[in-house]
């Protein structure tokens, strides 16, 4: 059977306009996108008649994750997480997967982590660190 696998390449990381009905924009020069990285906790109900001396849990709380961004430095790229760091009002952000059905997370997120890395022979590099908050959304 052959592989389903598809590459990153035209992968893209869009930002909202904050209209609406809400428009995105593309961020350029994105070399990775880690993330949504999403936990589940389990809230521990063991009792002392819990069948076969075994451990019981119940789900608990959902958490988002974190998105992490690498990026090529650009001055576009670098004001427009910028103002989203300094804002209080969380963002809505998408990640548009270049497969057939252009599968699409969506999230509201806080740019949370900003730092720039600049040393004398590469380029000049950016990683984005973005708090979700809330669900994520797959739309296909």
């Amino acid at each position: 059977m052959a592989s389903s696998a598809i590459a990153g390449v035209g992968t893209q990381f869009m930002r909202g306009d904050g209209t609406s009905p809400e428009g995105y924009d593309p961020i350029a020069e994105i070399n990775s996108i880690t993330g949504p990285g999403m936990t589940r906790d389990f809230i521990d109900v063991t009792s002392l008649d819990s069948v076969g001396g075994y451990r019981e849990y119940i789900g608990g709380f959902r958490d988002g994750g974190e998105v992490t961004l690498e990026m090529n430095f650009t001055s576009a790229g670098y004001a427009a997480m910028l103002t989203d760091f300094e804002s209080a009002d969380s963002r809505n952000y998408q990640i548009v997967i270049s497969d057939p059905l252009d599968t699409t997370l969506t999230f509201a997120a806080f740019v949370t982590d900003l730092p720039l890395t600049i040393v004398p022979d590469d380029k000049i590099t950016l990683s984005v660190t973005l708090k979700i908050t809330g669900a994520v959304d797959m739309t296909t």
